[in-house]
């Protein structure tokens, strides 16, 4: 059976709408049944309504909850917390991924030092499928480690392979993120991470690669830093909003825009779900020993659903185990 902790107060809407979500994939599962068991951790009064579905949930009382603005130090610190609680039953195996849209810092220090790091990993990084004119490239790091070693870089790497490789891709080609796509181009971190990654990846390795790659699918995976992937992430986000405000704005300036708006109604709403961030749910903290999901902050019901579903599809497709192979292929 797999069982899925769920934060129940993580997040800028809980606990209500991450309540709502764990409904929707709850009714889900009355509908088609799976061996799956949600283990829901909060307040004693945000526990309520979850009775009624008794045979899919069991309910675990948290006496504290850790706030969006928390020091990720503070985090560790406050052991009655639902998200350190929810940590803790992965760490004990009493669960097999945990769920939250709490503070990215937070959840980073619970998944590092409570649930802990499959050996051979530095750092976990955050890794997200960005959609391309192709199918999807996985972005790593998106926003975990603001900081980092090249050696870190090339782990980072070696997870997201794995991680492209469990969504479909057969040969992933993996590109530094860099300000230009020549071998000396950028900080002395790259040109240490771009010889790093040849050496050890060698034909896997693209090259260099820039932000426009990121969305054309040049390659696979895009390897970088957090502070740089998480700008990368909320460019494009801003990008999408700009597009569908542009295309409302212009169908109601004339009967030209209207006609278009309409002939493409169909195209620009898969684009809009395409680019929509609620439909990724949540991004997996890779280089952890548990399936770790953190869900956006602004969470609302629909990414708190996708993100319970990314979750046991991580632990469906045995992610952890794989991680560990492909580093002890590396170690080897």
């Amino acid at each position: 059976m797999n069982r899925i902790a769920l934060d129940l107060m993580g997040g800028d809407r809980a606990p209500e709408e991450i309540k709502a979500g764990a409904f929707m994939y709850l009714d889900e599962l009355r509908k088609k049944p799976k061996d799956v068991k949600l283990l829901v951790v909060g307040l004693p009064d945000a526990l309520k309504s979850f009775e009624q579905y008794s045979d899919f949930v069991e309910l675990i009382e948290a006496q504290d909850y850790l706030p969006m603005d928390v020091k990720p130090t503070d985090a560790l610190r406050r052991r009655e917390s639902s998200m350190y609680i929810a940590s803790t039953l992965v760490k004990e195996k009493r669960a097999d991924a945990i769920v939250s849209a709490g503070n990215t810092g937070a959840l980073l220090s619970c998944a590092t030092l409570v649930v802990g790091r499959i050996k051979g990993i530095d750092r976990p990084a955050l890794a997200v499928p960005v959609p391309t004119v192709k199918d999807f490239t996985v972005l790593i790091d998106a926003g975990a480690n603001a900081e980092v070693k090249p050696e870190w870089l090339l782990q980072f790497a070696i997870m997201g392979i794995e991680y492209a490789k469990i969504l479909g891709k057969s040969s992933p080609k993996v590109g530094l993120l860099n300000v230009g796509s020549e071998e000396n181009k950028g900080t002395e971190r790259e040109k240490q991470a771009y010889a790093l990654l040849k050496e050890h990846l060698k034909e896997t390795f693209y090259g260099n690669v820039e932000g426009n790659d990121i969305n054309l699918g040049t390659v696979d995976v895009v390897v970088t830093d957090g502070f740089s992937g998480n700008i990368a992430m909320k460019t494009m986000e801003g990008v999408a909003k700009l597009i569908s405000n542009t295309i409302k704005q212009e169908a109601k300036k004339s009967i030209d825009g209207l006609i278009g708006a309409l002939i493409f109604a169909r195209t620009l709403k898969k684009l809009k779900k395409k680019l929509d961030p609620r439909t990724y749910g949540g991004s997996f903290f890779l280089g952890v020993d548990g399936v770790v999901v953190k869900a956006h902050g602004n969470s609302d019901r629909l990414a708190i659903y996708n993100a319970l579903k990314v979750a046991t599809n991580g632990v469906d497709q045995g992610i952890i185990e794989k991680m560990k192979e492909a580093m002890n292929r590396i170690q080897e």
